[in-house]
C-alpha cells in the first residue's frame, strides 16, 4: 500500500452551522460542500486548501460514530484520510499485516468516495481511513 496524498483531515464538531463561520472567517477557506451520509448518521461539510480537505463531521444521530466520538472525546481531529488506488487491495494489505480492520470490504463515503477504515489500535492511536475515487 503506498497513499498518494491525505485526502483530508476529519474534525468531529458540535454543530456545522456553528463550526463552518471559523473555517470561513478566520482562515479564509470557503465551505464548498454540505452533505448528509444517511447510512453513516453523519453531516460534513467540506474545504479544500491546496491539494488537502478538511471535513466537518456533524452527528445526525447520538449513537452514530460520531455521536459516540462527541460524548467521549469532544470535538477534535477524529480521522486522517489517505488517498489509496485500490482500497481493498489496500485493507487486504493491512490485513496481511495483521492490522485491525473496521471494515473489511469498501463502502460509499462523502463525495462518491469508496472508504474503509483501520482501527486505531493499530495504527499508533490514529483512526485511519482508506479512500479512492470511484472510477470513472
Amino acid at each position: 500500500m503506498k497513499p498518494t496524498h491525505i485526502e483530508h483531515l476529519g474534525i468531529a464538531v458540535n454543530s456545522l452551522e456553528e463550526s463552518i463561520p471559523f473555517f470561513e472567517n478566520v482562515l479564509g477557506l470557503k465551505c464548498y460542500s454540505i452533505e448528509e451520509v444517511a447510512d453513516q448518521k453523519v453531516k460534513t461539510a467540506f474545504f479544500l486548501v491546496g491539494q488537502t480537505k478538511i471535513e466537518l463531521l456533524e452527528s445526525t444521530d447520538p449513537e452514530g460514530p460520531i455521536g459516540k466520538f462527541l460524548a467521549n472525546k469532544g470535538q477534535g481531529v477524529h480521522h486522517v484520510a489517505f488517498a489509496v488506488e485500490g482500497v481493498q487491495k489496500a485493507l487486504d494489505f493491512a490485513a496481511d499485516k495483521g492490522i485491525r480492520l473496521i471494515d473489511k470490504t469498501p463502502r460509499k463515503g462523502a463525495e462518491g468516495l469508496s472508504i474503509a477504515f483501520l482501527h486505531p489500535k493499530s495504527t499508533c492511536g490514529v483512526l485511519m481511513e482508506l479512500c479512492e475515487h470511484p472510477q470513472k
